[in-house]
């Protein structure tokens, strides 16, 4: 009998449409934010990028960094799923992250605005976190890498729409109608609920007793470097997407509807390279797919800056596919890596390097582009220092084909060690797991809580 793939599963589904809201909600500010500085800023004549946009670069890249440095918040608010339960925190956080942002349509200044879409933005920050979560939980090990990719695709899906929906207003569309398209998806909310559900694997595993926030000793020290790579990548993607408008508009004189329909056609490529990452995360590893769509993505965020329309436009897309090529392997291995105690802990933690290597990003960037008058040097400098992040992957061991249960008995195990003075832990010299707490390679027995599937079980 034909099984049902484990990604397209209703609770699955359901969490992927809570991520279109998301990505919906808080896209809107790329969206919009040279509409809001128009409005409440005063443009004067002049070639340069001030006198064009009406506020200073510098002062929108504040915003923005501000609106990024809000979704810190999140890491608290996601690590509270792994002591409430997955469902009962994400439909709570969806909730006031489509409220609060639906409140910024009534913003009566431009830091108002910015007040109001960085409340909103820890929640919203919080719902495609723990959507992915919930989708890597419901999934098996052959399915994971495409459920994550699923949500990722979801929240871009809903970028998408906010674009498109502003680019076929009539006229000069306000800020204001575009923050309200947030209603959408809250009204909505009490019909997805009924799709989603605890994943079985965290019924009885939540509740922990640490900290929120907290992560195991003997597992910190991975986190720590994928949770730097994470960052590092998001140095040039933070400017890259943030930037889109503000440049597409106000400096190559692009229309409205010709970015959008750029954001629109960022919406098949950006599913082409979930498919292409999810693919070569299952065929190849997660590591290697990892580190290849990172320094690629370098690269496209220095091509979109550097010269015209046409750069933008190439460079834009091949930011999107290959960032979403990312997006499965990353997700696959961070989930892969630690146990249902701590996933949306570590989620948590991820989310919030990202949140501050975009801050980085957007405050460099903003200032090199006053500094030098050209975005070019800003988005060269940011894109190099990506692709040299990606060597940080060989630094994480290889998790392909590792099912989750798995690592649910190992976790007693390694907390029973990590209380006992003078006893090593997973991870940690005199370990079967190795000096550097991989899994053993090939020829060597495989220590408890690393089984790998058969060639069978993937497909």
């Amino acid at each position: 009998m034909h099984r049902r793939r484990s990604w397209l599963t209703t609770p699955v589904l359901a969490a992927a449409l809570l991520s279109v809201g998301a990505g919906l909600s808080a896209f809107g500010v790329t969206v919009v934010i040279g509409d809001v500085a128009a409005e409440f800023g005063q443009p004067v004549p002049g070639d340069d990028v001030s006198s064009q946009l009406g506020l200073r670069a510098s002062t929108i890249g504040i915003a923005l960094a501000l609106i990024r440095l809000a979704s810190l918040g999140g890491l608290f608010l996601a690590a509270f799923a792994d002591r409430l339960g997955r469902r009962r925190l994400l439909l709570t956080v969806a909730a006031v992250g489509f409220a609060s942002t639906s409140l910024a349509a009534a913003a009566p200044g431009f830091w108002w605005y910015v007040a109001f879409i960085a409340l909103a933005r820890p929640f919203l920050a919080t719902v495609n976190t723990v959507a992915g979560v919930v989708a890597a939980e419901e999934s098996r090990s052959v399915d994971r890498a495409a459920a994550i990719g699923l949500i990722t695709a979801a929240y871009g899906l809903g970028s998408g729409l906010v674009s498109v929906g502003r680019g076929l207003l009539p006229g000069e569309p306000s800020f204001r109608v575009v923050t309200l398209f947030a209603l959408g998806p809250l009204l909505l909310l009490p019909l997805l609920a009924r799709g989603i559900r605890e994943p079985s694997i965290a019924v009885d595993r939540t509740g922990a007793e640490r900290m929120p926030g907290v992560v195991p000793r003997e597992l910190r020290g991975r986190v720590a470097i994928l949770a730097g790579l994470v960052g590092a990548i998001a140095v040039a993607t933070g400017p890259g997407f943030s930037y889109l408008f503000v440049y597409g508009e106000g400096i190559l004189g692009a229309s409205a509807l010709q970015l959008s329909g750029l954001v629109l056609a960022a919406g098949p490529v950006g599913l082409a390279g979930i498919v292409l990452g999810r693919w070569s995360a299952d065929r190849f590893g997660r590591r290697i797919t990892g580190a290849l769509a990172m320094s690629g993505t370098g690269l496209a965020v220095g091509i979109s800056y550097s010269t015209d329309l046409t750069a933008l436009s190439v460079g834009y897309l091949g930011t999107i596919l290959l960032a979403s090529a990312f997006a499965p392997a990353q997700g696959a291995l961070a989930s892969e890596l630690v146990p249902t105690a701590v996933r949306a802990t570590v989620a948590g933690w991820l989310m919030v390097t990202g949140v501050l290597g975009a801050i980085v990003g957007l405050t460099i960037f903003g200032v090199l582009a006053d500094t030098t008058g050209d975005f070019a040097v800003a988005a060269g400098l940011l894109g190099a220092v990506v692709m040299f992040s990606a060597c940080g992957f060989v630094a994480l061991p290889e998790t392909r084909g590792i099912e989750l249960e798995d690592l649910e008995e190992e976790a007693p195990h390694a907390e029973r060690q990590a209380r006992r003075p003078g006893v090593r832990g997973p991870g940690q010299a005199g370990t079967d797991g190795g000096p550097d707490g991989r899994p053993p390679g090939p020829g060597r027995r495989y220590r408890r809580g690393y089984r790998r599937t058969s060639r069978e079980e993937r497909r």
